[in-house]
Formats: structure tokens, sequence, C-alpha cells
């Protein structure tokens, strides 16, 4: 589909690099402080579900990382096959291992499993790729492309947030030229990221509006190609991954959270950017990975609801400290006028007669 094959031109139309200054490229590392968050989490025993053109299994720098997914078309294992290569960049911005001293790309997750899941230009089949997704295990699932509506392919993202799966999906790439709206990042479900640069400015070509949930470093984004090459790329489908990647790692290091917990981290936790608050450019924000993983877990005995019989009798309010009058000594005096007013009402009401 063509939305699709622009966001794949966007992200992977640069000259390839070489493997020995990958590492050196990955310049969103030090502001997002990647590496002192790998030391919280990697990402262990999470299912990151890449919906996308394949994953070419065999990089050197997703060495064990790729499950076998699913080509929902044919309802067979994906295979290695990646003939554009959008995915196996998605893949390895999520959870690359890199490999040898230092080379090729490490992902912000490089614990997480990738579980790759073809097509994704078609409604109705990304749509069956996300349940299929759901059902087998996926905690995160990365949407970076753009599909028409459907009621289908609607149902489909509810049922797999209702089967706390965290959906994360692009904002998409026309911000400059018409500012199209692209599903499924329009939907509520879905946490939709868009692209800032290395100023942490909005990029042009990300697109804004209320659908938009977080930005995330998109440009100039080093990622695996296949056939063991290398691509440095731009556009929202790189944020993504990253924050995908940041998904993956919360929800490894909390397993307990909730899919809606694990989003409300990383938006809460957002540095916040352009107008004051959240806005239709930035929407919470911009991405703090270790702020995320570092925050406080909320604590459920704050909203939890009062526990049935009455009310705790709060301890009394001690004496001012300028030597006024307690309040219970008001409260006392108070007591005692209405007896002394009472007894005088009942002294002077006149006696009836004896019959």
């Amino acid at each position: 589909m063509a939305v699709l094959a622009a966001v794949a031109v966007v992200f992977g139309s640069v000259v390839p690099a070489r493997a020995d200054s990958v590492r050196d490229k990955q310049w969103f590392w030090a502001p997002l402080r990647v590496e002192q968050a790998q030391r919280l989490s990697k990402g262990a025993g999470v299912v990151v579900a890449v919906l996308d053109t394949g994953v070419d299994a065999g990089h050197q720098d997703l060495d064990g990382a790729v499950l076998p997914g699913r080509q929902v078309v044919r309802d067979k294992p994906a295979g290695d096959l990646d003939t554009v290569g959008h995915g196996t960049g998605m893949a390895g911005v999520i959870a690359g291992r890199g490999h040898g001293a230092g080379r090729g790309v490490l992902g912000i997750a490089p614990q997480a499993k990738i579980m790759p899941i073809t097509p994704a230009n078609d409604t109705f089949f990304v749509a069956k790729g996300i349940r299929w997704a759901a059902d087998h295990g996926a905690k995160v699932i990365n949407l970076a492309f753009g599909v028409a509506d459907g009621e289908g392919l609607r149902a489909a993202v509810s049922a797999a947030a209702a089967a706390d799966v965290v959906l994360v999906s692009t904002a998409g790439n026309t911000g400059d030229k018409g500012n199209e709206m692209e599903y499924p990042g329009a939907y509520p479900e879905v946490l939709t990221v868009g692209a800032v640069d290395r100023k942490n400015k909005v990029a042009g070509f990300s697109n804004h509006g209320p659908h938009v949930d977080l930005v995330a470093p998109g440009v100039d984004i080093p990622a695996p190609a296949p056939d063991n090459k290398y691509v440095t790329g731009t556009g929202t489908s790189g944020a993504a991954a990253i924050v995908a990647g940041a998904a993956a790692l919360i929800r490894a290091k909390y397993p307990e959270l909730s899919a809606t917990e694990v989003v409300q981290r990383l938006t809460s936790t957002a540095v916040d950017r352009g107008d004051p608050g959240r806005d239709d450019y930035y929407g919470a924000g911009q991405l703090d990975l270790l702020a995320a993983l570092e925050a406080a877990p909320a604590d459920p005995a704050a909203s939890a609801p009062a526990p049935d019989g009455p009310a705790a009798v709060p301890d009394a309010a001690p004496a001012d400290e300028d030597g006024g009058i307690p309040p219970l000594l008001f409260v006392g005096a108070g007591i005692m006028l209405l007896l002394v007013i009472g007894a005088a009402i009942l002294i002077a009401r006149p006696r009836r007669a004896g019959g």
C-alpha cells in the first residue's frame, strides 16, 4: 500500500553505513540515557511483535532475537524474508544485539524477543496480525505504518488492548505535506509517537493532532538492513520503535503493571516541550527513558475506595502554640450551656392544676 511504502522510503532511504561506525551514530543514546536505563532492564522475557515488511533474522545484529512469527495470508511462519528492509530496521532499533566488540546496532531492549508478522499493507491482514500477536504472547506490538480505517481493525486493536497489550504506532510522515490522519495510530487505544530531531524540535514531517501521545528521536536513526547491511533513516517509524523498546524495558522490570499503567508511566514522565501541558505536536512530551524506569510505582492505596464501616475519628487537634483555647474546650462549654438552658426552661414552666 502507498502509505506503508512512503513510511519505508522515508526511514530507509539513506546510504548504507559500515558496521564498525554504526554504534557511534546512535546519537540518541546520550539524551535518552539508554546505557543507564539498560542497567535497570534489558527487556528480558518480553515479546515485541513487529507488524511490518518482515525481518531478516539472519542479520548479525539480530542473532537469537527473532521468533518464527506469522505470515497471516498463508497462515504459516513468517520466515526470514524482508525484501523492503523496513521491518528489519524496526526490529534492530527495538531489540538489536549488536555483534563483536561494540559493533552494529544495539537496540533499546536488547534482550527482548521479536515476533515478525506480515503483511502490514492491508487493513484486513493487519487486523489478523494484531489478533495473532495478542493470542501468541506479544506484550508489545509495534505498528510503524499507516493503513485505512476499518471496523475489523478497530475491533482487533480494542481486543489487543483488552488483552493487556501495549500497542505503539507512528503519528505519520506527512506533517508538512497535508498532515493526513493514519490508522492504527489514530485509535485511542494506541500509543502514537511523533518524531523530534537532535535539537528536541518536532520534525517538519512528523504528523500532529490530538492523536499524538508522545515524541521520541526520529532523525538519523541507525538500523540494520537485510544481508548484514545498515541504513541511517529518518521518520516517525524510528521514533515508534524506540518507544516500543522502552515499553519492553518497563514490562520486563515491572511485570505486574498493566498495559495502561505502562503507557501512563511513559507519558507521565515525559519531558514537557512546546506549549505547557499536552499539545498536538509533542503530545504529553518527549520520552525520558530513564525517568520512566525509575519513577516510583503508583500507590494503589491512594486511589482505593474507603473501607466499609464508620470512618475513623481523627486525633484531637492540639492546643494552639500561642496559648489559645483548645478546640475541644469550646465543644464542652457549648454542651454545658445547652444543659443549663434546658434546666432553666423546665424550672420556669408553669405546673398544671391537679384533677
